[in-house]
């Protein structure tokens, strides 16, 4: 099992910048990928960005440039420095990773926090 805790969310203008932090707890031996989507209201999840446990990363293209994944070098902790942040970008992010199991993956997500773009 896999623990996620998020924060760093808020109210932020158009143009500013926050930090989302994702701790990770429990067998983060086996994580393979963490990740950060986001589910803005009446829209579905997506994903904004990813990373590998070998240090790959990849973007949606409404983030590259604006967005930076990073971790630490335990492997713990992600981060997600979001800068130049629009009003499209005002969504519930989440927090994810994933472990190999015996069919597939286990999938983890955290509790999301608030990310809100507005004057």
């Amino acid at each position: 099992q896999v623990q996620l805790v998020e924060s760093g969310g808020g109210l932020v203008q158009p143009g500013g910048s926050l930090r989302l932090s994702c701790a990770a707890s429990g067998s983060i031996a086996n994580i393979f990928v963490m990740g950060w989507y986001r589910q803005a209201p009446g829209k579905q999840r997506e994903l904004v960005t990813s990373i590998t446990s070998s240090g790959d990363t990849d973007y949606a293209d409404s983030v590259k440039g604006r967005f930076t994944i990073s971790r630490d070098n335990a492997k713990t902790t992600v981060y997600l420095q979001m800068d130049s942040l629009q009003s499209e970008d005002t969504a519930v992010y989440y927090c994810h990773a994933q472990t190999p199991a015996m069919y597939g993956t286990n999938k983890y997500w955290g509790q999301g926090t608030q990310v809100t773009v507005s004057s």
